[in-house]
């Protein structure tokens, strides 16, 4: 019977994945809404929207990978260092995207395994840090021996991840009293234009993050840090740096154009960005790291 019961089990899975690959792609093309996938599945629509959405959103990535690279802000050195403690030598980036955080691990002269699930992010990462040893995988299944690195960093990935196998995986691959550290650049909200753009890029959907998560057994010491910066960068820069918000790539066309229109309209309006190519964005990128137990 226990043979039966895994095959079952595993018949379950391969549905389940094969439901979760439908539901994305009908909202990827806009031909059913959440209500109606809600009724297909027995569920209600905030009972479909809470189990898939995040899903979808994480998987958006791929087809925005260029706008992504150009568009997203890289982290401050300080950062980088507090991150990966010394005498770490080498490093997983977890969640590497198009290689923002792995370029400075390895301009560190650290040694840098990178893994990313999607391929189009990875073609752009391999094109950027090509020092970096690229793996396809996720931070479930990190494909790495065990206690095979020093230190495991995630920059802006971790909000897509189930804690309860990254953590554990995580545990996995890094050698005893190994750091895991986790970062996020948050726009700084308190200037007004910053505030102004995110009413713009949240009237669909208001995506919240949680930058100061909690990483239990088997980590311990956890400790955390901001660093306030401002990255400059051109107008374009900007422009894409908004399409490659995983919320924005999955509205419909009118919609994404219209939210791209209002945020130009507020460049041009506002006496912070009026007029200006070179636009200085402020940041915080807040860090958070913990030990494993040896």
């Amino acid at each position: 019977m226990l043979d039966e019961l895994r095959r079952l089990t595993e018949t379950i899975a391969e549905a389940e994945a094969r439901r979760t690959q439908i539901i994305n792609r009908l909202r990827r093309e806009h031909a059913a809404s959440w209500d109606e996938i809600g009724k297909a599945c027995g569920m209600t629509r905030q009972g479909a929207t809470r189990r898939w959405s995040r899903t979808l959103h994480a998987g958006s990535f791929g087809s925005a990978a260029d706008a992504y690279h150009r568009g997203r802000p890289p982290y401050p050195r300080s950062a980088v260092e507090w991150s990966v403690p010394r005498p770490a030598r080498r490093v997983l980036d977890l969640g590497a995207g198009t290689g923002k955080l792995t370029q400075l691990l390895i301009e560190a002269g650290l040694d840098v395994v990178a893994v990313e699930p999607s391929a189009e992010m990875r073609d752009q990462l391999a094109a950027v840090a090509p020092k970096a040893a690229i793996f396809d995988g996720t931070a479930e299944r990190i494909p790495l021996p065990d206690a095979d690195v020093d230190a495991v960093v995630a920059a802006q990935a971790w909000h897509w991840v189930d804690p309860a196998r990254a953590i554990p995986e995580a545990a996995r691959v890094l050698r005893p009293g190994g750091t895991l550290s986790l970062l996020w650049n948050i726009r700084d909200h308190t200037e007004e234009w910053i505030a102004l753009l995110d009413n713009i890029l949240h009237q669909h959907t208001r995506q919240e993050i949680d930058t100061n998560p909690v990483i239990g057994t088997p980590f311990a010491g956890l400790e955390r840090t901001e660093i306030r910066w401002r990255h400059t960068l051109n107008r374009q820069a900007l422009l894409d740096m908004v399409a490659s918000r995983s919320y924005v790539i999955v509205l419909s066309e009118p919609e994404r154009r219209d939210l791209l229109a209002g945020v130009e309209d507020l460049l041009d309006t506002h006496p912070t960005t009026r007029g200006r190519d070179e636009i200085t964005m402020p940041y915080v990128t807040r860090c958070t790291r913990a030990r494993l137990h040896p």
